[in-house]
């Protein structure tokens, strides 16, 4: 027997979206998106610093982007080991206060880190402070969804990515003043002992946040995927048996890679081909993540209206209004803004991309992957401040990956939808491989010509989009109804 789309999902008897509940919530997407982006800004610092090559300064993000896979790894032994699942054990508010309370260990690191000038005490402070955030992101994706009525479970989802992005936004401008000062005082010196300061603040921030949520009235034991699209489905034995889970496990792992390894490259290209000096190069990290910020707010508008006429208009209001809190946080940092003010003609080309995918997640994927590819192929065969928009802007057209491969892969996977999400969580450690891996291009060639290695990501991407449409209607789920999601 095959159910309708949206009874795929267990529905929440909610009938609106509980807000007292979603925004403590939301507050750990955004520490995600700040420690994440704030690595862009450490990683040509710790290249000075420490005298690493390309490749080695890419160990930044291996060791941050490894500890998803490693906290997954942690997660299912355990519930292996102990014969039940430990988040549905220890109750979803628990387990984000544990996450966070492991991450606030990993800032401590910091201190004695910058003290002793040691690489590698640096990696495995961030280590440590992924790994909390591991076991955070297991649980906060669902419960996201949990808050409300599931169609539009996924829009709360989007959301949640745009405050992550809030996050990846501030994240590299705070960092870049706390190791360099304003952008007005001239200062070019950098120092680790500089990174301690912020880095313990916002160990105390989580756990602030922890108690906080501890105190919430977010529920400990949501409602759980329990059906499945079709009985054959139903019958099988483990996520692992559904093709479009594990197509889309490499999904998670090439978009995760392009997304990071676009960001964490893009330093080295500007101060060696540009001349760019490395205090000036953060409002440009700051507006790629902002450019997944835009994006997101753009595919959130879903979640506040069902009105149509009032979504379109929302659809160009969100983008520019979330362009505009780039703006207003670089000024407030005392940036020259003159040359960002040419990116909101950019932005017209997300928003006509987004309605041209009419809701359809494989649509979508196909149509962004491609502009990704247009984006890097132009900023590879083009110098100069054009390369670095079009560099920039590959945050625009992954913005809306994560939602779409995420739905993609765990739709018809009924009972296993848990497990399934768990597997995809795992592959996040793409972020790292991929980055180290143009990493190790760029010092075989060159860092213009190691975008090639995006190329390729966002080509098996548009491969997944269309190879998994027709594994999904086969088991008879239509995606030509609306539904999406967000990282």
């Amino acid at each position: 027997m095959k159910l309708p789309f949206n009874k795929i999902f267990m529905s929440s008897e909610q009938i609106k979206t509980n807000w007292a509940q979603f925004i403590p919530l939301a507050s750990v997407f955004f520490f995600w998106g700040f420690v994440a982006a704030s690595n862009d800004i450490l990683i040509p610092v710790f290249k000075k610093a420490f005298d690493l090559s390309q490749v080695e300064s890419q160990l930044v993000s291996l060791a941050f982007y490894i500890a998803y896979t490693v906290g997954s790894l942690i997660y299912l032994l355990v519930s292996y080991l102990t014969k039940g699942d430990l988040i549905n054990r220890i109750g979803y508010k628990n387990s984000l206060a544990l996450g966070l309370g492991i991450s606030a260990l990993g800032t401590l690191l910091f201190y004695p880190a910058a003290n002793l000038g040691s690489f590698p005490l640096m990696l495995s402070g961030l280590f440590i402070v992924a790994l909390g955030f591991s076991l955070q992101q297991t649980v906060a994706n669902p419960l996201a969804i949990a808050l409300g009525p599931i169609t539009t479970g996924s829009q709360r989802l989007t959301l949640a990515g745009g405050i992550n992005n809030l996050g990846t936004t501030i994240g590299p401008l705070i960092v870049s003043f706390a190791i360099f000062g304003s952008a007005s005082s001239g200062n070019t010196d950098m120092s680790i002992e500089s990174v301690k300061i912020p880095y313990l603040v916002l160990g105390v921030a989580f756990l602030a946040v922890a108690i906080l949520l501890k105190m919430s009235s977010l529920p400990d034991k949501p409602k759980a995927v329990v059906e499945s699209a079709d009985d054959t489905n139903a019958s099988r034995s483990s996520a692992l048996k559904y093709p479009q889970l594990l197509l889309g496990m490499i999904a998670i792992f090439v978009y995760v890679g392009v997304e990071v390894s676009t960001a964490s490259n893009l330093p080295a290209y500007m101060e060696k081909n540009l001349g760019f000096l490395t205090k000036d190069i953060a409002p440009f990290i700051s507006l790629y993540w902002a450019s997944l910020m835009i994006g997101r707010w753009t595919g959130a508008v879903e979640a506040f209206t069902d009105n149509m006429n009032t979504q379109k208009l929302l659809r160009f209001i969100a983008p520019y209004l979330a362009f505009g809190v780039f703006l207003a946080v670089n000024k407030f940092m005392e940036h020259d803004l003159t040359p960002f003010y040419v990116y909101a003609l950019i932005i017209l080309v997300l928003i006509f991309a987004d309605m041209a995918s009419k809701g359809n997640p494989a649509r979508m994927l196909l149509l962004f992957s491609g502009l990704g590819i247009a984006a890097l192929l132009i900023g590879m065969f083009t110098d100069g401040m054009i390369s670095v928009y079009a560099f920039t802007s590959v945050g625009l057209f992954c913005s809306t990956l994560w939602p779409c491969i995420f739905t993609l892969a765990v739709s018809g996977l009924g009972k296993h939808t848990s497990q399934g999400s768990s597997f995809l969580i795992m592959m996040i450690m793409g972020g790292g491989f991929v980055s180290l891996l143009q990493g190790y291009v760029a010092d075989l060639t060159t860092i213009h010509s190691s975008y090639i290695v995006g190329v390729i990501c966002f080509a098996y991407l548009a491969f997944y989009a269309w190879k998994v449409s027709g594994i999904l209607k086969s088991q008879g789920i239509n995606f030509d109804q609306r539904i999406s999601g967000g990282h």
